[in-house]
Order: C-alpha cells, then structure tokens, then sequence
C-alpha cells in the first residue's frame, strides 16, 4: 500500500502525541501524564476568562493552541513554489437560513446540546463535500465537550472521506488529547491505522501507545482483542504470547478466556515459535526469532538446559503464567463488586444514580490505599470520565495527587475542571482559589474571585467574602475593604438590588470585627434606612450588630426600620409574612427590653400589640408551656458556647440576645485542609443555599452544567447532573442527594444567618 511517508512518521514516532511532561517522575510514567484542557477551536466560549497559568503541562490551552496552530484543518499547505497557501477562513462557508439560526443559538447558550446536535445534523445534511463547514460545526462542538469520543469518530470519518489520512490523523491526535483514558478512542485509532497502513511497526507502535494508559483498564479487553486479532492475523506467535502473557499481568475482564488461549495456543505450536529470543535462551531451545541475535544470547551452552525436553518445557512456561493469572484473580475478586457497579463508564448528560457515586467514592478509597500511585492515577482519569460533570470528584482528585506530593498533577487536574469540565460551577472555583492561596498562588486566588463575582456569577456573594477575607490575611486591609466597597458600588447602580442590603450588613460586621473601625461599620448600617425593601434576615443582622456595638444604641433607628418592615404592604406578593413580621417585632421587643427607655418600649409594644395580638387566630401558633423556656434559653446558650445561669421561667423574661454557633458544612465539601477560614470565631456562618439557583433537568447526551444567571450563586453539590439553567427564575431545587452538603438550617429569634 503507497503511503504519505511524512503522515507514517506521523504516527510512527508520534511527533503529533502530547509533549512530554516537565518533571521526571512523570516522563517515566506514562500514567502519570495530565491531558488536554481544550480539544477545540479557539472559538470556544470562556478559552480566555482568567488567566490559566498552566503553560507548561502537557495539553493545557495554550500548548493546544500551538498544536492547532501548526497542524489544525489544514497544517502548512505549499504551492508550486513553496511558500505556504492560506487556507480558506470559516467565514467563507455559507450557511442555510437553519443552520444561521441554530449557529445564533449555540452562540447564545454554548451547553445547548440539542441545539448542537441539530446543527451537526444540519450541517451534515447541507454540507455534501464542504469540508470547511464540516470542521467549523465539529471544532466548535467538541471545544465544549469533548469527552464525547463518538463525536471525535465521525469527525475523523469526515476527513477521510472528504481530505486525506493526514487529516483523520490530525482529528484523532486531538481526540487522545481530550479524552486520553477512553478506550473506545484508543480502539477507534487503532483500527483507523490498520486499515490503512502495512507496516506493522507502525500500527504495534500505535497500540502501545494507547495500551500505555488504558491496557489495565478492567473493560480495555476490547483494545487487546483488536491487537490479538492483528498479531493472528500476522502469524507473529511469539508477539501473540507476549500479549497474552502481559494480559495474565493485569486482572482485566475476561481474564479466564485470556489464559486459556494462551494454553491453546502454546499447545498448537511449537515452543520455539512462541518463545522470543531472550526467552529461549533461558529455556535453551533455539527461537525462530532469534535468528538477528547473537548466538550467546540465543543459545546456551548448559547441555543440561539444552537436552530438556520439550514437555518439561512447556510446562514450566505455562506454570509462569499460572502464577500471573492466579495473582491477577486475586487482585480481581477484591475489585469485582466495584467494577460491577459501574453501569456507566463513559460520559453522558443523565444523571448518575446515587448507588453509582457512592461506589465510585468506596473504589477509590480502596484504591488510594495503594502504594502504587499509577494504580490511583487511573482510577481517578476513568472516574473524571463518567463523573466529569461533578466538581466533587476534580476536588478530590487534585487534593489526593496534593496528599500523594504530586502538585503539578494537581494543578492539571485543577485546570481540566475549572476550564472545560465543570467551568459554570462556581464551587470548583471556590475551591481552587483557596487551593491556589493555601499552595502560595495568590495572585492565581485573586483571579479566580474575581473571575466568579464578575463574569461567572455577578455579584456572588461569598466569592466577595472570601476575597476580601483572603486580602484581610495578607494584611492588605485597604484591598480587603476595597472589595467590598467596589461590590457595594456596583450595586447601588441598579434600580432595585437584593444584594445590596446583605453586602452593607456583612460589610459592616467585616468593619466592625476585623478593621476595628467601630464608626465606620456604624455608618455602614446607617444606610440601610435607604433601602425600601429589606428581608427578616437582614433586620435580624442589624438587630443583633447594634447590640454588639460597644457604643450608645441607636434605638430611632432600628425602630423606623422594624417599622417599615411590619407595616410595609407589597401588591405583588414579595412582602414578607405575616409570621415575619411578628417574629422581627419580637426580636426587636427583646432588644429593647435590653437597652431601651420605657418610651421605646411603650411605643414598639402598642404597635405590636395593634398589629399582631388582634390576629391572633390567623397566625402560628406562637405559645409555649413555661416548662420550655429554660430548655429553649439553654439551647440559645448552647448555640454560642455560653454559659448562663437560669433566672426564671417567665418566657419575657430578660436575657442577653445570642447568635447561633458557626457552621462549617461548606468546608467538610473540600475536606480538613480547605475549610473556609473561622476568622471569627463564633459567628454566625452564611447559608449561601438561599442565593443559589437550583439546576434543571436534562437529557441529552454530553450536556455540561449550567450556565448561571447574573446576580445568583450556585448550587450545593448534588449527584443531579448539573444542566443549563434558563434565564427565567431557577428551577426547584432537586431532591437530597449522596452526599448532600447540609445547610444551616433557619432558626428563630437571632438563629437565622443572614449574609
């Protein structure tokens, strides 16, 4: 068969495989390797939202960009003369009017997936010959998901049938790039070589290769039956022992047929034609592929070894491999009843059912127990497959390859997540910021805030928390401060924030307790007053600030905002409940009963008595036997840590407010290490859960997590495949899920965490 020689070289010495990796421990390890963060165009959406700092990994965005550079659609095409001949630009294909429509589509909502697959479809369908609308549709597609292996095959079917081998090269270079642990990949490659190429150094090359990372895959029989095939196909027995010999090595599926081919086939034939060179010298019998050998290797001069005979022979080779294949089932029943309970090994849009994460999380306990770090290291690449749309598996992938001392394997890990797999889930980013600062990146943390609270999710609250509190330990107060006040600013320009009167209210607890700037945290509250519609959480906060502040009470006041909280009436049905309002002017009675006159106290009591006692049949029940109110006043207690002694059982009794206990449910998501930092002891913790759109349901194939409306947070980790989120009104939030990350639940009277 005639062949490009400089497409055979391609593949031969695997000039177009992954650059290798900067350290050492990774260039001898194949395993070891980290892969492509982006396979695509660079029309892909959010290539360049922050800055990636991973240059020097193998397959980040920019050393992909320079591969695709050089070879993407085309490579380097000459004229007569020599010189280079551009390309034609995407721009020149013409659309029809659907596909114009669908491409305006993506463009909007580039997780769309059926608005992709119906373009590919569109696209196919009016394309006929026209290559270039072919790549367009295909680089654009798989730059946004790329695990889709299926996707990578038609493509590369597509430019062989419409441009030549050295392209279908090209795209399955990319592919191997993308999803380097699949394979379904490895196996499509390779069948593509053997059809194409006669040498068969080439294509055991090619196999090799993919064998290198997938070969001890417990489902990668499929790719070992290709190279079996092959080598049969050859005649090449002492290539088709070794393969069964290195199989027997590795508790792969179907290892029981694996041994005894290997039997048959060493019954079938001659030893001498299944043995190679070095092993018939140890056996002393003369290989049929030893003849390029020097005589001393291929023969001994023991006569003991070289008068034994044949069945003595063949019998201590087949005891060899026993041992392998006995040690290997070994292995195998320890890690059956994991492998079993992977129903999905490859990626899709539906959602992975609980018993399936849950046995993913049990695999890679056990595995982690290894010594063997490659063991680990595939584990984890063949989970981030199935699971790749869950942050929590990338979070305990780069916290493992920390723990394992591997922190460039980490931060590539960390990259792959935070710019293609999971990207809109602003928890990968949370977690990367603090893993970046904790590992001495801060200007890498500062990046990723900012990227969250100004692109990803506009005015995402605890990303300007943890900025400004990330700066605060720096020791840089006037940048701490500075985040807040340039967040607070954005959101007086809006006509109506929500945001606005948590930020002023976390703003100035921040002002109060870590600045020590009593007068200005004061100020700060002040202008709450402006503010026409505030939320019983926010009211609360104020109260219980005011109380702490070691200075004179502003009693006016918070008197003329529980008065605009109570009395206020909403005509759309976003005013507060009747409940609310009862339980704020509650909690302000007590505040007075503290630190008020007789004359705030009269006035806060006749409006309460006015506008709550007479409605009395239509609200909850709000009483409570007097036996209660010394376990309620202990449970206030406990909620702080304090400690009190019982004056009465009178439920009005006087007794000092409290706050509740801080939470650390979001800090148990990245374990110990990553916590979010206690800066204040004893305070109230934010449940974030209030801000956070909830995800929808999807079911397509290769659909990725959601984009997130502006000014919203996100979603606790849940096993419901994050998918897009329309731009209307968040979904309802999905059913409890392993393992859900607890919320702090509201309490009543000063229990409720408001920022």
């Amino acid at each position: 068969m005639e062949q490009d020689q400089s497409v055979a070289a391609g593949v031969d010495s695997g000039s177009a495989e992954p650059g290798p990796m900067a350290s050492d421990f990774m260039t001898a390890n194949p395993d070891a390797n980290a892969y492509a963060v982006t396979v695509g165009s660079a029309e892909a959406p959010d290539a360049s939202a922050y800055p990636a700092e991973h240059g020097a990994l193998n397959g980040t965005a920019g050393e992909m960009a320079n591969y695709q550079g050089a070879t993407e659609n085309g490579g380097a095409a000459t004229n007569e003369m020599g010189e280079p001949v551009p390309e034609p630009s995407y721009e020149e294909a013409v659309l029809s009017a659907e596909e114009a429509r669908l491409w305006s589509v993506v463009t909007a909502n580039s997780l769309d997936f059926y608005a992709w697959t119906a373009l590919i479809d569109e696209t196919e369908k009016n394309a006929e010959s026209n290559i270039l609308k072919i790549r367009k549709v295909y680089d654009a597609f798989l730059a946004e998901f790329p695990l889709c292996f299926g996707y990578w095959k038609k493509y590369a079917d597509h430019e062989g049938r419409l441009d030549g081998v050295s392209k279908v090269i090209e795209v399955y270079e990319r592919a191997i790039l993308a999803v380097t642990y699949s394979v379904d990949i490895w196996y499509n490659y390779c069948q593509f070589a053997i059809s194409t190429y006669d040498d068969p150094d080439i294509i055991r090359r090619l196999f090799e290769r993919g064998l290198a990372y997938v070969g001890t895959d417990y489902r990668s029989n499929i790719l070992w039956d290709e190279y079996i095939k092959y080598e049969e196909s050859l005649q090449a027995w002492s290539h088709l022992a070794v393969i069964y010999t290195r199989i027997l090595e590795h508790p792969i599926q179907q290892l029981d047929r694996y041994f005894n081919c290997l039997k048959e086939l060493a019954s079938t034939r001659d030893l001498s034609e299944i043995l190679t060179a070095e092993e018939a010298s140890v056996y002393g019998v003369a290989s049929e592929n030893s003849n390029q050998a020097l005589d001393g290797e291929a023969h001994s001069d023991d006569p003991d070894k070289s008068s034994k005979p044949e069945a003595e022979n063949l019998a201590k080779y087949i005891s060899m491999r026993e041992e392998m294949y006995k040690k290997a089932k070994e292995y195998e029943s320890k890690i059956i009843g994991f492998e079993l309970a992977i129903r999905r090994p490859y990626f899709h849009v539906k959602p992975l059912d609980n018993p399936e994460l849950e046995n993913w999380h049990s695999y890679l306990d056990f595995v982690e127990k290894e010594e063997d770090i490659n063991k680990v290291i595939k584990l984890y690449e063949r989970c981030v497959i199935a699971c790749a749309s869950y942050s929590e598996f990338w979070i305990r992938y780069v916290q493992c390859m920390e723990d394992k001392g591997s922190l460039e394997l980490a931060n590539n890990a960390l990259a792959r997540a935070t710019h293609v797999f999971v990207k809109k889930q602003p928890e990968i980013h949370l977690f990367s910021a603090c893993f970046k600062e904790l590992n001495g990146d801060v200007s890498g943390a500062r990046a990723e805030y900012q990227h969250l609270y100004s692109v990803l999710c506009p005015g995402f609250l605890e990303a300007i928390v943890k900025h400004s509190n990330m700066e605060h330990r720096l020791g840089d107060k006037e940048s701490a401060c500075s985040v807040y006040e340039k967040a607070i600013a954005a959101e007086r320009e809006k006509e109506q924030s929500q945001l606005l009167p948590t930020l002023l209210i976390q703003y100035s607890r921040f002002l109060f307790l870590a600045i020590r700037d009593l007068e200005k945290a004061r100020e700060t509250l002040t202008t709450l007053h402006e503010q026409l519609n505030i939320r019983k959480p926010v009211l609360e906060a104020v109260i219980h600030l005011e109380s702490i502040f070691p200075c004179e009470k502003r009693i006016d006041l918070l008197d003329s905002l529980v008065e605009k909280f109570v009395t206020h009436e909403s005509s759309h049905g976003e005013g507060s409940s009747l409940g609310d309002k009862e339980e704020i002017s509650s909690i302000f009675l007590e505040f007075l009963d503290l630190f008020g006159d007789a004359k705030s106290i009269k006035k806060a009591l006749t409006r309460h008595t006015t506008l709550f006692s007479c409605k009395r049949s239509i609200l909850p029940s709000k009483k409570r036997k007097a036996d209660d109110a010394i376990v309620s006043d202990r449970d206030k207690l406990a909620k702080t840590g304090g400690t009190q002694p019982v004056t009465g059982t009178d439920p009005n009794a006087s007794n000092p407010p409290v706050w509740p206990a801080t939470s650390e449910a979001s800090g148990q998501q990245w374990g110990a290490a990553y916590a979010p930092q206690a800066t204040y002891p004893a305070y109230g913790t934010y449940d974030y859960s209030h801000q956070m759109p909830q995800p929808a349901a999807q079911a397509a194939y290769g659909a990725y997590p959601p984009t997130y409306p502006p000014a919203q947070g996100y979603t606790q980790q849940s096993y419901a495949q994050p998918a897009a989120v329309p731009a209307a009104a968040p979904a309802p939030a999905p059913t409890a899920a392993y393992p859900q990350q607890p919320a702090a639940a509201p309490q009543p009277y000063y229990g409720t965490t408001y920022y």
